[in-house]
């Protein structure tokens, strides 16, 4: 999916959507993965401060983005995710401007509107963050 037609499953704009692309491939077990990217720029909103002289991509902005790209794919149209938790996030390496940031992500459990997936973020085939976290589905 282009950015464009991200729109279509993800309430956010603006700013705030922060997936390039995405598309969704099957992994060794044939579960369903979400596949996004993200050129990181240099002049997006949450470098401004973070930090002067040397620009790094928030270790939220990261999740973020990993919770975007699982939520593009396969999900209802009309609705919006709501974040309901995260666990065991770890941060292993910087993303800086130039970085096309990948993220691999799949919904492991749901029940109701309730959804808990999985999700890596690599620059380069480098693990950066790996974490796991749950959101609501919620209609309008």
């Amino acid at each position: 999916m282009t950015h464009e037609e991200l729109k279509k499953y993800l309430p956010h704009r603006d700013s705030m959507l922060l997936i390039g692309e995405a598309f969704s491939e099957t992994d060794e077990n044939g579960d369903t993965v979400a596949v996004g990217m993200t050129k990181i720029k240099g002049d997006e909103w949450f470098l401004n401060g973070h930090f002067p002289g040397n620009p790094v991509v928030p270790g939220v902005i990261l999740c973020e983005i990993m919770a975007q790209t699982v939520c593009a794919l396969g999900l209802k149209e009309n609705t919006t995710p709501y974040f309901t938790g995260m666990n065991n996030v770890k941060w292993r390496k910087m993303v800086k401007p130039g970085d096309v940031f990948e993220t691999r992500c799949k919904i492991v459990k749901s029940k109701g509107h309730f959804y808990w997936a999985k999700g890596v973020g690599t620059v380069n085939g480098e693990e950066a963050v790996r974490a796991e976290f749950s959101f609501a589905l919620m209609e309008g």
